[in-house]
């Protein structure tokens, strides 16, 4: 599983001044979508791309997906430099879209975008009688468990702890529903325990909006701070779709998530407050290490310059802030710019077919101050 220490070494990773370039690939490798043959055939167009003198790494990458690659897993991301004997591939549980880049250094933003929004999340399925609890971490089961109370279809019509007065119907549905609250508060108690430690940041409840509901009041205050959302399921669903129900809430969560983002930016932007719009202005704040969060179209790269005294970022280098200081042509000021930000400790929004972004120049910024 890819981790926070793969992230840093990806980060780390630098060629320099050498003429030693890293190929990273990004695939979408799922074989339910698409045969296993014809996403070799995508790879090798692909790899068309790049220029003489990889043969190399073009060997061991194709070698990879012919000996190596895992194609239970639906999205992979390699990086290869043959001249720094370096070769990382990384198979994932969330499909890529398809893309390479060649540059002194990795390329990470489909990765970071991964990380952000597929880690550490948790569902509960809960009915009448039991629950189910999941923990997953970027698309991949981590821990379950369930709870299972008294059946409620086992207290019969008229029998249980029917209230004086009641007759019949009335006293048995007054006891099923009594169990039922029962087995709902002992499954709060066990949701407790199993995600006790656990560093959840999301959880989704399934199961009747009936269900939710009442379940969803019986869990620890913690718990429902973390609640993000809810869908409709069986009980007694797959693992499987189970996985691909919360995947597909999460999808959704974050496109909301990051067209508020977008919004937040452009309209503070516009007012003159905590956020600017357009390269030029967006590299300065990064320069300037005033950057929370760098809001970039997915696939934007264009190439820019930096000051080779500060490593100051720029889109042109007619600056006057140096004066005569020399810059160093980059060949994409965008993936130095994410790296520089992510080294700053701020965010980055990597956001697909987002209208009002593309307008905004295809990349801005929300300010720390």
């Amino acid at each position: 599983m890819f981790t926070q220490e793969n992230m840093e070494e990806l980060l780390a990773f630098d060629t320099g001044e050498t003429d030693a370039d890293v190929i990273s690939i990004y695939l979408n490798a799922d074989p339910s979508e698409t045969p296993i043959e014809t996403i070799k055939l995508q790879l090798r167009a692909m790899l068309k791309e790049v220029a003489p003198g990889h043969e190399d790494d073009i060997g061991r990458i194709e070698q990879h997906f012919d000996l190596v690659h895992d194609w239970g897993k639906p999205g992979v991301a390699i990086f290869s430099c043959a001249l720094e004997d370096f070769f990382r591939a990384y198979e994932v549980a969330v499909p890529f879209r398809n893309r390479i880049r060649i540059g002194n250094k990795p390329y990470v933003k489909p990765l970071l975008h991964f990380t952000k929004y597929y880690a550490n999340y948790g569902v509960i399925l809960v009915d009448r009688v039991g629950a189910r609890f999941f923990e997953f971490h970027l698309g991949e089961l981590q821990d379950s468990n369930g709870t299972v109370g008294e059946d409620v279809r086992k207290l019969k019509h008229g029998m249980g702890s029917s209230a004086t007065g009641m007759r019949g119907g009335s006293g048995g549905a007054r006891a099923e529903d009594e169990q039922a609250q029962r087995n709902m508060r002992e499954a709060a108690d066990e949701a407790s325990r199993f995600f006790s430690g656990k560093d959840v940041r999301r959880l989704f409840l399934g199961g009747t909006s009936e269900n939710v509901a009442a379940f969803r009041e019986m869990l620890p205050k913690q718990l429902q701070s973390c609640i993000a959302g809810a869908f409709a399921i069986d009980m007694d669903a797959g693992k499987e779709e189970v996985k691909q129900r919360s995947l597909a809430m999460l999808h959704q969560l974050n496109a909301q998530r990051e067209q508020q983002l977008v919004e937040r930016m452009a309209s503070e932007s516009a007012r003159g407050g905590m956020a600017v719009t357009g390269l030029a202005p967006t590299l300065r704040m990064i320069s300037d290490g005033r950057v929370d969060t760098l809001l970039l179209s997915d696939g934007y790269r264009t190439p820019g310059f930096r000051h080779t005294g500060s490593g100051y970022l720029t889109a042109s280098t007619d600056s006057d802030l140096f004066g005569e200081e020399e810059f160093e042509p980059v060949s994409d000021v965008i993936e130095a710019a994410v790296n520089r930000t992510v080294a700053q400790g701020g965010h980055v929004e990597v956001i697909s077919d987002n209208p009002k972004l593309e307008k905004a120049g295809q990349i801005g910024a929300i300010l720390r101050y």
